[in-house]
């Protein structure tokens, strides 16, 4: 899905360059003056043959499993229509609501989903990490996670920088939605011991930077993820859509792609 955009087209080089996967069908915005257009000509990788539709029903004879990063909007539709008919789905798409997170377990029901706000395998192996740091270090540290990305990102904070905070707070028996304070103004009195922050920064064409901090009295502990392209995360999603093939229906995320439970 969204094979005209910057993670599209990234999804397309990756699937080219893995073996065991290929690239059947490529959709594109509704009405988009790309429609007919060959895909790998588009990405940049040389014709493959595929040519581009604005419909999912166009090619529902053509795919076996849908990578989506779109929109939380269009996720929902793609993912109903993949559950109706027996199609696995990779979703990367972030922002989703409760309500959307539930919907989409309900559809794991009838089909394989694989969720997770990062693809990427550092960022995954971070969340692994940071659940050890966690819980060694305790109550005793201030906690802040600070996340970085580019000026068209429109969800804030990130679905990256909330679940780095869902893993510290896990760990440290807190819920986050008590204890997350977004962004600080004003006379807001000292820190409390047990918030976790999260500041956010929107600039340029950074592809994603992400830091937790650990900070007590004479010492502080940062564990950083640095993204410089989105290669990383189509590369993960790849790897994510071989792993699915493998399984019939269930809700999964990277931590079971990558055996890190």
């Amino acid at each position: 899905m969204g094979a005209a955009g910057r993670m599209g087209k990234a999804l397309i080089e990756a699937v080219c360059q893995a073996e065991g996967v290929n690239l059947s069908a490529a959709v594109v915005q509704a009405g988009s003056s790309l429609v007919g257009a060959d895909a790998g000509e588009l990405a940049g990788v040389g014709k493959l043959d595929v040519r581009l539709a604005d419909k999912l029903s166009d090619v529902k004879d053509d795919f076996d499993l849908l990578i989506d990063f779109t929109s939380p909007e269009t996720t929902m539709s793609n993912l109903d229509f993949c559950a109706a008919h027996g199609k696995k789905i990779v979703i990367g798409t972030t922002g989703l609501t409760e309500n959307q997170t539930q919907h989409l377990a309900g559809c794991a029901k009838q089909t394989a989903v694989m969720f997770a706000p990062n693809m990427s395998v550092g960022v995954n192996v971070c969340f692994k990490v940071l659940d050890l740091v966690a819980r060694t270090l305790g109550d005793d540290y201030d906690i802040e996670v600070i996340e970085t990305h580019h000026r068209h990102k429109v969800d804030s904070p990130s679905g990256t920088a909330l679940r780095l905070g869902e893993v510290v707070a896990g760990a440290l028996g807190r819920d986050l939605s008590e204890c997350a304070v977004y962004g600080r103004e004003g006379q807001t009195g000292a820190r409390t011991q047990k918030e976790i922050g999260f500041e956010t920064i929107r600039a340029g064409d950074v592809v994603g930077d992400h830091t937790v901090l650990f900070a007590t009295e004479g010492e502080r502990i940062e564990i950083t993820h640095k993204a410089s392209s989105r290669m990383t995360f189509a590369k993960g999603a790849v790897r994510a859509a071989l792993w699915l093939a493998d399984q019939p229906t269930g809700q999964f995320d990277m931590q079971d792609v990558l055996n890190l439970r």
